[in-house]
């Protein structure tokens, strides 16, 4: 069953990867990858939420809190894990990473973790959740994840803020 798991995380990968090809698409995966990189873009929308928010400051920096805890996490369980990154023949990574472990996706961790806790910050708002499923998903056409990587990554982020989402939302008043 494992083998066979990897044989399909494998040729998903391969396919995605070749979507990388046109030049146009490898280079917003190389903005997504810059972007995503240790949860700076998450980090950067929740002091602009505290900032542009003050009735609800506190909630902007607790859920910030999440976001960076979740990648802090998910850095632990790579260093822990230590699943070596894919490589494709005949197609090179499209990015450079911060390590050499792949599992799971710190890019997807923060990223759905955003998703999950400014979602409840900016309720009916579709931007934060399409810029990580982006995020994420361009760890797959980089070449960088296997796409087990990056679902576990999510299911990571998602627990993790949700885990902390009644703390986030708990702090100062709210608008």
């Amino acid at each position: 069953m494992a083998a066979a798991a990897h044989r399909a995380d494998r040729r998903l990968l391969t396919a995605l990867r070749h979507r990388g090809e046109d030049r146009r698409v490898a280079g917003v995966v190389r903005v997504l990858g810059l972007t995503g990189e240790h949860a700076a873009v998450w980090i950067a929308a929740g002091a602009a939420g505290a900032l542009g928010d003050p009735q609800r400051r506190t909630q902007w920096l607790r859920a910030t809190a999440l976001v960076a805890g979740a990648h802090a996490v998910s850095i632990g369980a790579k260093r822990a894990v230590r699943r070596p990154r894919p490589r494709i023949a005949g197609a090179a990574p499209l990015v450079r990473t911060a390590s050499a472990h792949s599992f799971p996706s710190s890019h997807a961790a923060s990223a759905t973790a955003a998703a999950v806790a400014f979602g409840a910050l900016l309720p009916g708002t579709a931007t934060v959740p399409a810029l990580a499923a982006a995020i994420s998903a361009s760890r797959l056409v980089a070449g960088v994840h296997y796409p087990s990587d990056v679902l576990c990554g999510a299911l990571l982020g998602a627990a993790a803020a949700r885990l902390g989402r009644a703390w986030a939302l708990g702090g100062g008043r709210h608008g």
